[in-house]
């Protein structure tokens, strides 16, 4: 490669498109919006989705369900994973921590896995069998609010 073969990127020395400047631009008279019709209008500005009178896919589709406005998301974690921390007292804290839980959410714990340490264990909901394996391993529940 020299200075005699230096060449600029291909469509870096395009020009503007300058629309209505006379017909010796080659866009004169309609300016490249075709004759009559609504696109060609001044202000003309269709809906997001118009298919031109045509009932629109998005309408066209079923629906099914609803969305819950109230639903709670939750950190899930299940047992199997507490018992591998090495901690006795877990907290949402500590799992942030080690990476288990990412965003600032409640925290559910499931059961999931054995138990076979005693933990106590500080969370915004149990499971039912989570409840009762910790329990049965001698540990035990904080309910956080």
């Amino acid at each position: 490669m020299n200075l005699s073969n230096l060449r600029a990127p291909k469509n870096a020395t395009e020009k503007r498109k300058r629309v209505g400047r006379g017909m010796g631009s080659g866009m004169g008279k309609t300016s490249t919006r075709g004759h009559k019709g609504q696109r060609s209008r001044t202000g003309s500005r269709m809906i997001r989705g118009f298919e031109g009178g045509q009932m629109p896919l998005h309408r066209r589709m079923p629906k099914r369900g609803f969305t819950n406005i109230f639903r709670k998301e939750y950190n899930i974690v299940s047992l199997d994973k507490l018992a591998t921390l090495g901690e006795s007292t877990i907290t949402p804290d500590v799992l942030r921590k080690a990476g288990l839980t990412k965003a600032k959410l409640p925290l559910k714990i499931l059961g999931d896995g054995e138990l076979t340490i005693a933990l106590t264990v500080s969370a915004h909901k149990f499971s039912k069998s989570a409840q009762e394996k910790i329990v049965k391993a001698g540990g035990k529940i904080e309910v956080l609010q």
